[in-house]
């Protein structure tokens, strides 16, 4: 068996930017729908940068209309991730995409995401959670529209909440309320930050919005101090290396911090983020690491447990998890 073929958990995934590109050009002509700009020749996803990025995403989700086309795209995605060996996931999901961030609506397409979930899980094995994330470039009032979206679906399935979109777009503190309703829903916080924002990013994410995980979280390795009290505070980065590489951050997985950031102590994660739009895979990301770093089986071992402990799940569902990463 290889680093590749090992059982893998994936704390950050979103739900939307990991449909398949064949997913979407079916159901864009399904409806009739033109997408063909943001299409390479090959059939992949064309973009130039980040902020690209972010307008062919939102040109993709323009097909993603109805409970039902979020039912199949689960199903897609869940069957493509246990394919690479994802024996757990959690995706994040935008009340913004799935009905406009009207409750009664983000109930629908809950329930049909769920089902899906339910579905795959007994098809494929693999268990799925959802994190609600509200979109940093939509505002901070929207943003309170998808925290009590996120409250009134807190449960054992939506069991956390965070912020996606352009990190350029306002400070963490700006989202406030959104965490702090989330937050007395019993929901477990995360949030993007330290990717295009510097470290300042990540430590105003710790300190303002008070997470316990931060999305990316890499450019943490510019400060010392931080890294420290990322430390201290047992703050678990959900590192994306794939996604870094191809957006710019860094020009190789050899020169990606997850390594060093590791060795000083930070708790570190895997995840492909958007696979398609990066061409990854969660068994591409272990195949670059080793080669990268040499990492072994038994350090993936240590990675997932990492995760696992770090999971917004209960403790039911992680001791099942926990039994499909000994099936080694």
């Amino acid at each position: 068996m290889t680093v590749a073929d090992l059982p893998k958990i994936e704390l950050h995934l979103h739900h939307e930017g990991a449909a398949p590109p064949e997913f979407i050009r079916q159901l864009a002509h399904e409806k009739r729908i033109d997408l063909s700009g943001i299409f390479k020749s090959d059939g992949s996803y064309d973009f130039r940068d980040f902020a690209h990025f972010l307008s062919v995403y939102e040109a993709a989700c323009e097909v993603l209309k109805s409970p039902e086309d979020f039912r199949r795209l689960t199903l897609a995605i869940l069957e493509e991730s246990a394919a690479n060996g994802v024996v757990y996931s959690e995706t994040f999901l935008s009340p913004d995409f799935c009905g406009g961030g009207d409750v009664h609506a983000w109930r629908d397409y809950l329930n049909a995401i769920q089902d899906a979930a339910d579905e795959a899980e007994r098809k494929f094995d693999i268990t799925l959670r959802g994190v609600v994330t509200c979109v940093r470039h939509f505002g901070p009032e929207q943003a309170k529209q998808s925290a009590y979206c996120a409250a009134e679906t807190a449960g054992e399935w939506i069991t956390g909440f965070g912020m996606g979109g352009n990190e350029g777009v306002g400070t963490q503190g700006d989202y406030k309320w959104a965490f702090d309703c989330a937050r007395e829903a019993g929901l477990r916080l995360t949030t993007h930050a330290g990717e295009f924002g510097g470290p300042e990013s990540v430590r105003d994410a710790v300190r303002d919005l008070g997470v316990e995980r931060v999305g990316h979280g890499v450019r943490a390795i510019e400060d010392d101090d931080l890294i420290r009290e990322l430390v201290d505070r047992e703050v678990t980065l959900e590192v994306c290396p794939g996604s870094n590489v191809v957006l710019g951050l860094f020009p190789d997985f050899a020169a990606h911090p997850i390594a060093r950031l590791r060795d000083q102590g930070v708790n570190v994660t895997v995840s492909t983020d958007d696979p398609p739009f990066f061409h990854t895979t969660m068994r591409r990301e272990y195949e670059m690491l080793h080669q990268a770093f040499g990492w072994d089986a038994e350090d993936f071992a240590a990675l997932n447990d990492t995760a696992l402990n770090a999971a917004f799940c209960d403790d039911d569902t992680r001791e099942r998890v926990k039994k499909r990463l000994e099936r080694t």
